[in-house]
């Protein structure tokens, strides 16, 4: 679907450009020169002792220097505490997590913030080293994770025959067919202690296991169906009663070890899948509270911290240090309404940081809250210029309508999502509109706060027509090489979204455009005097992290 661009005023011309005006010390976003960064590079030593009680002045003192160095530290950081599975990680749960949360809480108490760790528990998975697919004979070979294959979340490992269930179609139909693998009776003949090779299609991946598991079978593997869209390597979701390791390869893979299948000899094959789980594993959100600004009225400034495989540098140490030089570049300042910056874990694994927060907040607090600005992503080098919008905003993935917001919600998140698009205007920059669904700014507007934020999307899927809006490459941009295999971040075994996966020119003028809107809300009193009804919203599951099923 095409994204819905443009900008539209929530409560009208007239009242948007009231609000504008009635913002205490708003102004003009600052000038800009060819490549959207300052026309009057912030003075370091100007900056670091000045009240910046404007938005010009705010906009001013965020630079490439202070903003590239947080994120070095970040990769430092993610370099120092290498995960389970051997590579550098900044994961929720993990060390490389809490060193990331110990540094922003060091640097915000330095700046003066009174900072808490708000500590929640998750259920924890993570692969001790690095899963293996591999063909003993007759043809040794060793599949590539992430390319040929990718394990599910159940241990194990075996040596055995590999035997395909019934019901498989190979060459592949040009539609879906097959039912392998969905019946006791698929597996008539099966050999206990065989690998089982079954077929994606039709039933759960669930049902297929299971009906392994009762043939005996010591390990599943699960290939694409090769019709359109069902050939490549894919991650399937299932239920968690599976006993047996389950492996999920391209077509390709499949149809070729399905042709080599020789009744009682095989090919042999070897999987090998070794995990952590923790039930009960800590993880944390970092909370600084600015000391001045009214406390009754309290405008969120939020990023993800956390990762989802690896370092994690794009999704989001990215957005994290967007708000961490914003919130140092305020310190000295008492602004109008409370600032509140938080950096929320396990985003990647379901919202689950802002979830707790919003969740255990008593209802006296959260009504404090009168608005919530979300960084998520902001250094993309193939990027889009998006701004979230609750009313006109598309998914990112998929670009369809966002999840529908009332009047409370969407009304008032206009006034800051203005200012980011002013800024936007105001450097040359076009922009598109994206709904909050699958960030943290989300479980805000459930909760009944009016939220805008910033993102400059991912690096797996840019469209034609956002080329023609922004340049770039269609498709994938990981660093400066053009790609087509889905980009470093949010696909598992690539640990590639590390520094050079960024680019700090966007970085710049991209947490700019944040500062724009931090600088104005900061000191806005429309939405943050107007009375919030209550919304009566139904709590919605937020998109982009579920695998699945079939």
């Amino acid at each position: 679907m095409s994204p819905r661009l443009g900008r539209r005023r929530g409560w009208g011309l007239t009242m948007a450009a009231a609000a504008a005006l009635a913002v205490a010390g708003a102004v003009t976003p600052v000038a800009s020169n060819a490549t959207g960064t300052a026309a009057t590079a912030g003075n370091p030593t100007a900056c670091a002792n000045r009240v910046n009680d404007t938005p010009r002045k705010l906009v001013d003192c965020v630079t490439q220097t202070d903003l590239w160095a947080h994120m070095v530290k970040f990769q430092q950081i993610a370099d120092a505490n290498p995960g389970a599975d051997g590579h550098p990680s900044r994961n929720s749960g993990e060390p490389g997590y809490k060193a990331s949360a110990d540094y922003v809480a060091s640097v915000m108490r330095a700046a003066g913030y009174n900072v808490t760790l708000q500590e929640y528990k998750f259920p924890y998975f993570s692969f001790v080293g690095t899963p293996v697919l591999r063909e003993e004979s007759p043809t040794p070979h060793s599949f590539a994770i992430g390319v040929d294959f990718n394990p599910g979340q159940v241990v194990g490992t075996t040596t055995a025959k590999l035997q395909p269930a019934g019901g498989t179609i190979v060459p592949a139909t040009p539609t879906p067919s097959s039912a392998s693998g969905c019946t006791a009776a698929d597996f008539a003949g099966f050999v206990p202690g065989n690998i089982a090779l079954i077929q994606r299609g039709t039933c759960t991946f669930a049902t297929k296991v299971a009906n392994a598991e009762a043939a005996g079978a010591t390990a599943a593997v699960i290939f694409n169906e090769g019709n359109p869209g069902r050939t490549g390597v894919f991650t399937g979701g299932l239920s968690g009663n599976e006993h047996i390791p389950v492996i999920f390869t391209t077509y390709d893979v499949g149809a070729s070890l399905f042709g080599q299948y020789v009744p009682g000899t095989g090919p042999v094959m070897t999987v090998d899948v070794k995990a952590i789980t923790d039930p009960n594993r800590s993880d944390w959100n970092v909370i600084a509270d600015s000391k001045g600004g009214d406390p009754n009225n309290i405008l969120v400034i939020d990023a993800h911290l956390d990762a989802i495989f690896g370092a994690g540098m794009l999704d989001n140490a990215s957005g994290s240090a967007t708000i961490l030089d914003i919130a140092q570049q305020l310190k000295n300042t008492n602004t109008r309404n409370k600032l509140r910056f938080i950096w929320f874990g396990g985003e990647e694994l379901g919202l689950l940081g802002s979830k707790y927060y919003v969740s255990t907040l008593p209802a006296a607090e959260l009504a404090k809250i009168k608005f919530d600005l979300d960084a998520d992503v902001t250094a993309t080098p193939n990027y889009v210029a998006g701004v979230l919008d609750p009313k006109d905003g598309v998914t990112l993935f998929g670009r369809g309508p966002g999840t529908a917001m009332p009047p409370s919600i969407f009304a008032p998140s206009a006034i800051g999502r203005d200012f980011g698009i002013d800024y936007l205007n105001s450097i040359g920059k076009n922009h598109i509109l994206f709904s909050a669904d699958g960030t943290d700014a989300f479980e805000f507007q459930l909760a009944g706060v009016p939220a805008s934020g910033v993102l400059t999307g991912q690096d797996c899927c840019k469209l034609a027509s956002d080329v023609a809006l922004f340049g770039g490459t269609e498709g994938n941009f990981e660093g400066n090489v053009p790609g087509t295999d889905g980009g470093c971040v949010d696909n598992p075994f690539r640990w590639c979204d590390n520094l050079s996966n960024n680019d700090p020119v966007v970085l710049t003028w991209m947490s700019k455009t944040f500062a724009n809107m931090v600088g104005h809300m900061a000191y806005d009193t429309q939405v943050f005097n107007a009375p919030r009804p209550a919304t009566g919203h139904t709590k919605a599951v937020a998109p982009g992290n579920h695998l699945p099923t079939s």
